[in-house]
């Protein structure tokens, strides 16, 4: 349910709301959020929220500080595990200068800047979410431990799989919040899963997207766990994947489809610094199903994108790069202007590659290219990509190469 500015405030009057989290994110995608009482909503819809930027990494300086959040009431939830008495919600909000004109810097407003762009083209984009998690018990101290919560294979059932409870909570919890999950399942390391949600528009599957990872970390914690989304937790063991589904309203026909993939394809590599920002990243790509050379297929599970096998309105490309570092709402944003740059220019898509990569030898490999190998190379070639140019405000380019 959408709210509007006056049926929040009355639910939060009738309803013994005592705290109100504005949430937003930094450039990288890590979740902040401020709360405030009852009594400030009038003043948050009206003028917004100050808060001392400075002390986030690459909002500002001592200089120029004070930003201003605006929450979006059609974006308010309830946070299910807080106490029942004395609630506490939250709504997504917007970053402004005090002038009121947009912070450069706020990832969410670019992907709405994307989404009203195709719109402009007669394009809608929609996407899926698939993110990996481990579960690793605590050391006596609370503190995370390495020992994974189970030693399950995938899809493995109960009593080998210790997390399909936890699983259960989490798709629970997000429906109690108007989350609806897909599906979920064990996945192939020990103690990973995976959680997958059905399609939405770009900016409410990214807000999705921030939302989940709270959630299972809030009810791995409740549950004695520790949630890991990085991007290698285990050596020798599949790391996570943040695999990203698109699909095409209302063309979504095999034309539009090669198309978008197209652009992707032709993109992706300019991109990566984005889609895996962080060192580990690198140590997760080229192994146990993650992608590391650009190449595309259908169902094959060992290239970049696939088009996995559906009909009709479930037709969809899969990217398989990214994994849940990536800030969800800069990583849509950019699939979106590469799709759309695809779909413009009626890019054609290169043979598909039918073969398992993993197994292929090197003379094979060498007609492919590269994934970039390290965070330096990808963000090297971010730097000097016109197209990064383009849709990435320039100071989020270089907090990303001063990360």
């Amino acid at each position: 349910m959408k709210y509007s500015k006056e049926e929040v405030m009355q639910y939060v009057k009738e309803d013994d709301v005592k705290f109100i989290r504005l949430a937003f994110c930094d450039v990288f995608g890590k979740q902040k959020n401020i709360s405030i009482m009852p009594d400030e909503l009038p003043r948050a819809f009206e003028y917004g929220i100050s808060f001392d930027a400075s002390a986030i990494a690459g909002f500002g300086d001592e200089t120029q500080c004070d930003l201003l959040l605006h929450p979006e009431a059609e974006t308010l939830t309830l946070l299910s595990w807080r106490p029942e008495h004395g609630k506490v919600v939250r709504m997504f909000a917007n970053i402004t200068y005090p002038d009121g004109t947009s912070f450069e810097c706020d990832t969410r407003s670019l992907l709405k800047k994307a989404v009203a762009d195709a719109e402009t083209f007669g394009y809608r984009f929609a996407f899926g979410a698939e993110q990996e998690f481990y579960l690793f018990q605590l050391n006596e101290d609370g503190s995370p431990s390495a020992i994974p919560y189970d030693y399950a294979g995938y899809m493995d059932i109960a009593p080998e799989d210790r997390g399909e409870n936890i699983r259960r909570e989490i798709c629970l919890t997000l429906e109690q919040m108007g989350i609806r999950p897909e599906s979920s399942h064990h996945e192939e390391g020990p103690g990973q899963n995976e959680i997958d949600f059905r399609y939405s528009d770009a900016l409410t599957a990214a807000d999705h997207a921030m939302t989940f990872q709270t959630v299972v970390k809030t009810v791995a914690r409740r549950n004695g766990l520790w949630a890991d989304f990085s991007p290698k937790p285990l050596e020798h063991q599949p790391g996570n994947g943040f695999h990203i589904n698109m699909s095409l309203n209302p063309w979504m026909d095999s034309d539009h489809l090669s198309y978008m993939i197209a652009g992707i394809l032709e993109k992706v590599k300019e991109m990566t610094v984005f889609l895996n920002p962080t060192p580990d990243s690198y140590r997760r790509l080229g192994e146990h199903k993650a992608p590391g050379y650009v190449s595309w297929s259908s169902e094959n599970r060992s290239q970049l994108v696939r088009i996995p096998a559906a009909v009709g309105e479930y037709r969809r490309a899969e990217l398989r790069s990214p994994d849940p570092t990536a800030n969800p709402y800069l990583t849509f944003a950019l699939l979106i202007y590469a799709g759309l740059d695809g779909l413009e220019r009626r890019l054609q898509l290169p043979k598909p590659s039918n073969l398992n990569l993993y197994k292929a030898d090197a003379e094979t490999l060498s007609r492919y290219q590269k994934l970039p190998q390290d965070l330096d190379s990808a963000y090297n070639l971010a730097l000097t990509s016109e197209f990064i140019k383009n849709h990435v405000p320039a100071a989020i380019l270089d907090i990303y190469g001063n990360a």
